[in-house]
């Protein structure tokens, strides 16, 4: 067993702290990861702060670079010292439908969560990368491509990935229009991969104090969603609308934003459910589509991708010991975009 030191929330309620734990030893095609930095999303502050005592005690983190420090007998193609990333996903079936087409987080029965979910291995629940090792099945590692700064890398295996396979998946590009709702963590890197891809790229947000940031991210357009002249001026402009705000918005001003064929996509997942008027969808033949992190292959596009374009997320970078600060911050909004934990310091 692999002894690893990682930062816990034991029960509902309490502060994270340090925490010796137990790896796995490597299978055949596991690699052993030393995790460098470790992105912290709004799904680790909602998790932290949970209220089921059952899911606790809890190590956090889902998007993480670092360096090999050992593989399996089986894996050839990584060795120690290579730079590696890891997302969301650590394990799935890898038989059904979704599986063989590399949509891996749409798996069948359930991909196997970086942490938080049913560990196959050691039984219990697994533990994420706020820790100084984990190890993951080769499948799902991930080169680093030379040139993408480990700390502003890491939130792109989560908030990159969703961002980036949607405006794949619904044909971002020259003559197209691109919205994005909210530019914070998951939405100033869907303005960055929009504007890489030759999309026009259309910010909508509720700050004006957001406008220049926009801009300089490299917004085309930016709409404030409380002026309902502005709203009104962008009917019909938009071809694909990523809403990354995870708040449930009326969804009306901004279906009508939508061109006819027009695809709204939920990027950010609202506490509460959508209400959605029929007649918004219907009269202009629109969409709704959701997305959620990416499978193995757009992962590793996402990534190539970045380096080529030179694009990682905004970052403050914070040692395990400002790890409570950052969740406090995070939940009042007080980063721009993402913090970043070193957890070398572990």
């Amino acid at each position: 067993m692999i002894e690893t030191t990682g930062i816990a929330v034991h029960r509902p309620g309490g502060a994270p702290e340090r925490w010796r734990f137990e790896r796995r030893d490597p299978l055949p095609g596991d690699v052993v990861v030393r995790v460098t930095h470790c992105g912290v999303c709004a799904t680790d502050l909602h998790a932290l702060r949970g209220t089921d005592p059952s899911a606790f005690p809890l190590v956090a983190g889902h998007e993480m670079t670092g360096v090999v420090d050992a593989v399996g007998t089986a894996v050839t193609d990584l060795a120690p010292g290579d730079r590696v990333a890891v997302g969301n996903i650590v394990g799935s079936c890898g038989r059904c439908a979704a599986c063989r087409a590399g949509r891996e987080n749409g798996c069948a029965d359930y991909p196997t969560l970086t942490y938080g979910g049913p560990d196959p291995h050691l039984g219990g629940t697994t533990r994420g990368g706020f820790s100084s090792h984990i190890v993951v099945d080769r499948h799902f590692v991930h080169a680093l491509p030379d040139g993408l700064d480990p700390a502003a890398a890491a939130p792109l295996l989560c908030a990159g990935v969703t961002t980036f396979a949607p405006l794949r998946r619904f044909g971002a590009g020259p003559g197209t229009t691109v919205g994005v709702v909210g530019i914070g963590g998951l939405g100033h890197l869907a303005v960055k991969y929009a504007t890489a891809l030759g999309a026009r790229v259309v910010a909508f947000t509720t700050s004006a104090a957001k406008r220049d940031a926009a801009l300089a991210l490299g917004a085309d357009d930016v709409v404030l969603t409380r002026d309902p002249d502005a709203m009104a001026a962008a009917f019909r402009t938009v071809d694909l609308l990523l809403d990354t705000t995870g708040v449930a918005l009326d969804l009306a001003p901004y279906l009508r934003t939508l061109t006819v064929d027009g695809t709204y996509v939920l990027v950010g997942i609202p506490p509460e459910p959508l209400t959605v008027d029929p007649l918004s969808l219907v009269v202009g033949e629109k969409r709704i589509a959701g997305t959620g992190s990416g499978g193995v292959p757009v992962t590793r596009e996402m990534l190539d991708f970045s380096a080529e374009h030179g694009i990682v997320a905004d970052v403050e970078v914070v040692g395990p010991d400002r790890f409570t600060e950052a969740l406090d911050r995070l939940a009042r909004g007080d980063v721009r975009f993402r913090f970043v934990v070193d957890v070398t310091g572990l």
